[in-house]
């Protein structure tokens, strides 16, 4: 059964699985990389997400090298440009990754326009199909917290500068849509906001936020925003990060070469979301790998499909390591979650709300 497609935008067909290359150039190997892509092609998938900043964890010795890898599977095996959505992204102010333009700094038009510029040189493209900010400019709460603290606001660049420089890349040819990824309510109202009142500068088609059975903040502000401006969320980290696969709760601590095993300690984002030790998180996706089982569902497609079953979800952007689990997650689209499961599902969250914001 191929991967069903969504209409993202006009002229803009998507697969509703998209494959995450975060982990090429670190836990992937150019070889596995190209075998990764080409499955993933082969099986109906035509949408391909990277960042500037991948693989990850962030090192200046790989920084880029998950596009470049991309970049070098559509050369090589002369896949039509047409054939594929290119997806990608702008790293937002970190002041941690010193090795990509000083920090970043700040998102402002000089940043915006050098990280378009590298990021189609890596690809070896003339244009990106959906250029994504990966995190705002101006302070947020991410990965992990879920309280806003006025305090921390900082001096941030305006929304306007940012839609200007991406208005100049569309009119460049350079990109032809673009998207926000963890975003607010307000920053997602704030990005029409000005669309709205600057007849040429481009209008978001998408956020790229968290969404999966640890995690439904989604559902609590953002997706009201998204309905009535008629944006789609890409779903990233549909399995939390490998834990719904439930291979982390094995007697050993799951495999040893598990993205949270072999950079435990070193990956501060993934694991102050991502928290092994944490008992609630053990608990809800413990009781959601017991659904699984009941109903014959391998955890992995119960969580794809779940992710799936969302009416504004355009496409659930997953990574994967080995080729089994590709294909456990291109099973999941021939799965239909029936209402008794749905029930079991929302059960379990309302005794573990959103333990992964």
């Amino acid at each position: 059964m191929p991967v069903p497609l969504f209409n993202l935008a006009p002229n803009l067909t998507v697969s509703r699985l998209c494959l995450g290359t975060m982990t090429f150039g670190e836990q992937n190997s150019l070889p596995q990389s190209f075998g990764l892509l080409d499955e993933a092609f082969n099986g109906g998938i035509n949408f391909f997400d990277s960042a500037e900043m991948y693989p990850v964890p962030q090192r200046a010795e790989t920084q880029g090298r998950s596009e470049e890898y991309l970049g070098r599977w559509i050369k090589l095996r002369k896949i039509p440009r047409d054939r594929i959505v290119l997806a990608t992204k702008v790293a937002g102010p970190s002041g941690q990754m010193t090795w990509i333009r000083g920090g970043p700094k700040c998102l402002d038009c000089r940043n915006i326009t050098n990280a378009i510029d590298s990021s189609l040189k890596r690809m070896q493209v003339d244009y990106i199909d959906l250029y994504q900010i990966h995190w705002p400019d101006r302070y947020v709460p991410m990965f992990g917290e879920t309280e806003y603290d006025p305090t921390r606001q900082f001096c941030s660049v305006g929304i306007e500068e940012q839609l200007d420089a991406l208005s100049r890349a569309v009119a460049a040819g350079k990109i032809r849509y673009i998207g926000v990824s963890n975003e607010t309510p307000y920053g997602v109202m704030k990005f029409i906001q000005v669309a709205d009142r600057i007849a040429h500068y481009p209008k978001i088609v998408s956020v790229q936020n968290s969404y999966n059975l640890l995690c439904r903040t989604f559902d609590a502000g953002i997706a009201e925003c998204c309905h009535h401006e008629g944006i789609s969320l890409l779903a990233y980290s549909p399995l939390a990060m490998g834990i719904l696969s439930g291979k982390y709760f094995a007697a050993d601590g799951g495999p040893v070469d598990a993205r949270l095993n072999v950079f435990k300690g070193r990956y501060s984002e993934g694991e102050s979301r991502y928290n092994l030790s944490n008992n609630i998180i053990k608990a809800a996706a413990l009781e959601y790998h017991a659904i699984a089982i009941k109903y014959s569902l391998h955890p992995v497609s119960l969580a794809i499909a779940f992710v799936l079953r969302h009416p504004l979800v355009a496409s659930a952007i997953f990574g994967a390591t080995k080729s089994w689990q590709l294909q456990e997650v291109l099973k999941a689209c021939m799965i239909e979650l029936t209402p008794e499961i749905i029930a079991e599902i929302n059960n379990i969250h309302a005794r573990f709300p959103d333990p992964c914001p």
